[in-house]
């Protein structure tokens, strides 16, 4: 009769849930807006936990051992201090030396288009002379990036009050972004400095609250996500430094150019699991390419030899064996991922899915302990 009861009832919400379903929709939508801050705080914090751990782990380890007392109050807020400030430092290389490089990548891209136009031009009228409509084409091309400049200027000009409505309305985003990154930020902190005082009332909370079996359960899939995830993030960081230091050192040796600025840029894009080395690869071909046909191409051969390197030999070692998850079910999670949040969703659902993954896979086997069959 308790189960008939709490099944009426669920029938009766999830009823009334149908047929005020913008009702449900606008509460949802108030209490995401409501909880954003703490969620991001929470992302954060789960992020800096990494670092954070590392330090505390390497830095303070012996001295928390021998119950030095002024160790273990320094030890949580000095750990936090230097993992912030690791990524300061990691944003400001992005800011002081990529985007100048880019900028500057991006000049020189145009110069070379301009100058190599005329030559394209004239290859193609001496390569396909009997071809009028191609030879009429290519002298038809004209790219002068003064007047397609201008003409940017002038469409800026025309559209000034819809750029003020816009600037406007992008000043509000970015403040309202910016609170909530700050209140995040306060929030991730707090978690991080009483982590373990937040876990132990968490626990009594929960214990008062359900059955113990299923707090158990609880608490063991919350362990299996934490060390999943973080052994994902430590990884593919790691992975990732690694590769873009690979593409740096060789292609200085190897004379290409823009090593630097592309070393820099397959870290950041080799972060994306799957799809971001292919997007830093043709990146920095297209880079090359402006600069000298020959070492575009040179640079392609280059970036199948070190990933073949990267995927056979580093990235098992390092990210492979940190999930758990088989490539057939990383490129599921990719693409479901991606299409969900993009590239956030990228990044998380590798994880997610491993954890499900390892979950599913526990209770298939203990079904068939329990049926008493053996697949092999």
């Amino acid at each position: 009769m308790t189960k008939i009861r709490y099944l009426i009832t669920f029938a009766i919400i999830l009823y009334l849930g149908v047929q005020n379903i913008h009702v449900v929709l606008g509460v949802l939508g108030l209490g995401w807006g409501l909880l954003f801050p703490f969620i991001v705080g929470s992302a954060m914090a789960f992020v800096l936990n990494v670092p954070m751990t590392f330090i505390e782990r390497h830095l303070f380890g012996k001295a928390k051992e021998n119950h030095k007392k002024s160790a273990e109050k320094a030890a949580r807020p000095v750990s936090l201090f230097l993992s912030i400030v690791f990524i300061i430092l990691l944003i400001m290389l992005v800011v002081l030396v990529v985007l100048p490089q880019i900028g500057n990548a991006m000049v020189s891209v145009v110069k070379r288009v301009e100058e190599r136009v005329p030559q394209i031009q004239q290859w193609l009228g001496s390569t396909f002379q009997k071809d009028s409509q191609i030879v009429k084409w290519a002298d038809s091309i004209n790219i002068q990036p003064e007047k397609i400049l201008n003409s940017v200027m002038n469409t800026l000009k025309n559209g000034a009050d819809n750029i003020v409505a816009s600037t406007i309305s992008f000043t509000k985003g970015i403040f309202s972004t910016a609170m909530n990154v700050g209140i995040g930020f306060v929030f991730a902190c707090y978690i991080l400095l009483t982590k373990e005082r937040l876990a132990r009332q968490m626990k009594k909370a929960f214990y008062a609250i359900f059955p113990k079996r299923i707090v158990e359960r609880i608490l063991r899939v919350a362990r299996l996500s934490s060390k999943t995830f973080s052994s994902f993030i430590t990884g593919q960081c790691i992975e990732a430094v690694i590769l873009g230091a690979m593409f740096f050192v060789t292609m200085t040796v190897g004379n290409f150019p823009y090593a630097m600025l592309i070393g820099v840029l397959i870290s950041f894009t080799a972060l994306i699991p799957m799809f971001g080395g292919i997007i830093g690869c043709w990146t920095g071909f297209f880079l090359i390419l402006m600069v000298s046909p020959v070492k575009a191409l040179a640079f392609l051969v280059l970036f199948v030899v070190l990933q073949q390197i990267e995927g056979n030999l580093i990235y098992p070692h390092v990210v492979g064996g940190s999930v758990g998850l088989p490539a057939i079910w990383v490129l599921a999670a990719v693409t479901v991922g991606g299409s969900l949040m993009g590239i956030v969703g990228m990044l998380i659902f590798i994880p997610l899915v491993s954890v499900f993954y390892a979950l599913f896979k526990e209770w298939v086997n203990k079904r068939l302990d329990q049926k008493k069959i053996t697949v092999n």
